[in-house]
Formats: C-alpha cells, structure tokens, sequence
C-alpha cells in the first residue's frame, strides 16, 4: 500500500496536470482529455499518467500529440509543484472504460438471450 506522501504528490501531479492539459494543451483537435489516474514510483522519479479520451478514434493521435509535448508538460508541472525532483512522465491511454463497456454489452446479451428462452 502507498504511503500517505506518494497518495499526496500522485494527487497533486494529477491535479496540476489536469490543469496544465486544460488551460495548455487542449484544443479543438485533442477534443476533452481526462487525467484518470497517477501512479507515482516510490522514489518519486517517475510518474505513470493514465489518460481517457472522449472520442475514442482520435486516441492514437492524441497520444502521439502528448507524448511530443512531454518535455514542456514538465516543466510546467515543475513549475507549479514543490518537491525535490520533478519526476519523469510517461503518459498511458486509460483503457479501463473500454473493459466495462466490453462486460456491460455482454451482459445485455445474456439478458437478452434469457429473455428470448423463456418467450420459447
């Protein structure tokens, strides 16, 4: 279990990134961009960033867009956080909604196969 430090600095990274995306790096091209989770090293040198994307064919695009902006995501992320290190940023397409909307549309289909066995 994380320590209550690495909870702090991944809620933090999170907030501040989710912010710098917002005012920095979103446009009418990336669309809406959620930060959905951070997952920080327990030296604090790297930082996991998961991200979702609403529309779902531009993913790719986006993520090759973030991941050429690393650099400058940094920077302001240091620019805005007081720890000793700025970690180092490597950013992940959040696919974890895609699983659940995977298990709901099966769901929906055993329901819906019960329900066409008892009409029979």
């Amino acid at each position: 279990m994380p320590s209550r430090r690495i909870e702090k600095v991944e809620r933090l990274i999170k907030e501040e990134i989710s912010l710098i995306f917002l005012h920095k790096i979103q446009d009418s091209e990336t669309g809406f961009i959620t930060i959905t989770k951070v997952k920080v090293s327990p030296d604090l040198k790297q930082a996991k960033i998961y991200f979702s994307v609403f529309e779902k064919e531009k993913r790719e695009l986006i993520a090759d867009k973030i991941n050429n902006k690393i650099g400058f995501i940094r920077a302001e992320l240091a620019g805005r956080i007081r720890i000793k290190f700025t970690p180092e940023l490597k950013f992940f397409i959040d696919d974890s909604l895609d699983y659940v909307e995977k298990i709901e549309e099966l769901i929906e289909k055993i329901h819906s196969v019960d329900g066409n066995k008892e009409n029979n």
